[in-house]
């Protein structure tokens, strides 16, 4: 069932277990067991440390469910479905992970999790062709391994359609905690941490009393192109350098085709955000990743940045590359049904509209991308674009208006998005040219409107645009002195990968400048 090649590679990955890895198949009958067993059979096959058991265990949701031990010790660790496509990474990883390899999270992130006292029993649902989803399995595996009061199910929607119509899931991933809904589409590790932090705040207590770090040179918010380029840059030139990141890629990691990164023809954004990684790993880089800035304190010698956990930072310069988020519509019916119709990522929520009529709001290229994209997928897509033409490249709109079941809505501004029995039925539109409101009725809504930069964290600490953009000037100099910026936060315009890159760098060395000048 599994090729060869991806069996050779799990043999080389396991050969260091330190621990018995055992899968506990839970028993009974399914159409899919047979499949799921023989899935397991290979990949036991592979070392004399990896075993498969047949049990009625307790925590099991099905005969295709089951459990991960470590050395006949329960991990929390529950797989329900066929961890294929893109969650194949996510079983390796547990098994590597149980069997002792070094976890891929920052110390005060797992003294946050150790100090957890309540159960906090997590169901994560997800699309084998979700590329988003791995990340929050992989994350909420490494919680359990790290708390025995903690287990995390991950539980592919396809194959327990009841359980998703009940629960009204219609965007993945979807992640629930102890039965209610805690989670829901595109989210990484730092703001699962935040929302663990809203609902048990004192699980902070001693997080942050991990060694501090020494008075850092340069201290970069964001691993994005602009934030790895600055981190690399300072590193280079020999000084002290502290790189904070939610995710290393940023924005890029969501982006599946990239053909404007001069030299490079093409590629993906998660290959363009390992590459990024491994460049930054290859230098004197202190790296905390899936960390969030809680705020920024700026000094006359010094500033200090103050992360979620409590930790803080002092350093000579700041680099702000903070990138931007998914802007959001603003409209009634949009927070509310947000994984129940609403969405933004069309790679990963796609394929729950098959046969369904949707919506796309934004005729940009991310826009029209998602239109041509949801085209293969849904009946049909009608593109809503509140300005009189449409803004994207004329390559990506003479390929929409090819297609029969896309349709393009010119001057109209989204009022509402209704909703019934907790699922999306119909979005509300106004003509802006009449006036005229009216009524489509649809099945969900993916909103393409461009991004707002994140820098809500920074409040009075440097000047800001109207817009919330970081103003700098043609060196990266923020209005505060030491303090830098780069990439898509600032008002630097065109928000493309390789601007981004020279920002970063320009930016690194205009606070080496800064630093030399003030010895």
């Amino acid at each position: 069932m599994i090729e060869q090649n991806l069996l050779d590679a799990v043999k080389q990955y396991t050969a260091n277990l330190d621990k018995d890895i055992t899968f506990v198949l839970q028993t009974g009958e399914h159409s899919k067991r047979e499949e799921l067993k023989s899935f397991l059979n290979d990949i036991v096959s592979v070392s004399e440390r990896l075993h498969l058991e047949e049990s009625d265990f307790t925590d099991a949701r099905s005969p295709i469910s089951f459990t991960l031990l470590a050395d006949k010790t329960h991990t929390g660790i529950i797989f329900s479905g066929i961890p294929g496509g893109h969650e194949f990474s996510s079983l390796i990883l547990a098994i590597l992970q149980a069997g002792g390899t070094a976890l891929k999270l920052d110390e005060s992130v797992q003294a946050l999790v150790r100090n957890v006292k309540e159960p906090l029993r997590f169901e994560t649902f997800i699309s084998l062709s979700c590329h988003n989803c791995p990340e929050v399995v992989q994350a909420l595996n490494q919680f359990a391994l790290l708390n025995p009061l903690i287990s995390n199910d991950m539980i592919d929607g396809g194959l327990f359609q009841e359980e998703i119509e009940k629960r009204n899931i219609q965007g993945v991933p979807a992640v629930f905690l102890n039965d209610e809904s805690f989670a829901n589409g595109k989210i990484d590790t730092a703001k699962l941490i935040e929302k663990l932090l809203e609902k048990y705040p004192h699980i902070t207590e001693g997080a942050a009393s991990t060694q501090a770090l020494p008075l850092q040179d340069v201290t970069v918010i964001g691993g994005g192109p602009a934030g790895a380029a600055a981190a690399i840059y300072a590193a280079r030139k020999g000084l002290k350098v502290t790189l904070i990141a939610d995710r290393i890629g940023g924005q890029v990691k969501d982006t599946m085709g990239i053909e404007n990164l001069i030299g490079t023809k093409e590629t993906t954004g998660p290959k363009l955000a390992a590459q990024l990684q491994e460049h930054i790993r290859a230098n004197d880089i202190t790296v905390k990743e899936n960390l969030s800035v809680k705020s920024v304190e700026k000094g006359e010698k010094s500033h200090a940045v103050i992360l979620q956990t409590g930790e803080r930072i002092d350093t000579r310069t700041l680099i702000i590359a903070s990138g931007a988020k998914w802007r959001e519509l603003g409209v009634p019916g949009e927070k509310e049904n947000l994984g129940q119709g609403v969405a933004y990522c069309p790679h990963c929520d796609g394929p729950f509209f098959k046969g369904k009529h949707v919506a796309v709001i934004g005729g940009g290229n991310s826009g029209i991308e998602a239109a041509i994209d949801l085209a293969g997928i849904v009946r049909h897509v009608s593109v809503f674009e509140f300005a009189d033409s449409l803004k994207a490249d004329k390559v990506l709109v003479d390929a929409a208006q090819k297609r029969d079941n896309i349709d393009i809505y010119l001057g109209v501004a989204t009022q509402s998005i209704q909703a019934s029995g907790g699922k999306v039925t119909a979005l509300e539109y106004q003509k802006r040219a009449d006036q005229s409101t009216h009524r489509l009725e649809l099945d969900g809504v993916f909103v393409q409107i461009g991004l707002v930069p994140n820098t809500a964290f920074l409040g009075d600490t440097v000047r800001l645009s109207k817009f919330g953009e970081i103003e700098v000037n043609a060196r990266g100099e923020t209005s505060t002195p030491g303090i830098f910026a780069a990439g898509d936060c600032t008002t630097v315009p065109y928000k493309q990968i390789v601007i981004a890159m020279g920002e970063g760098a320009k930016a690194a060395l205009s606070a080496f400048d800064y630093l030399i000048r003030q010895n």
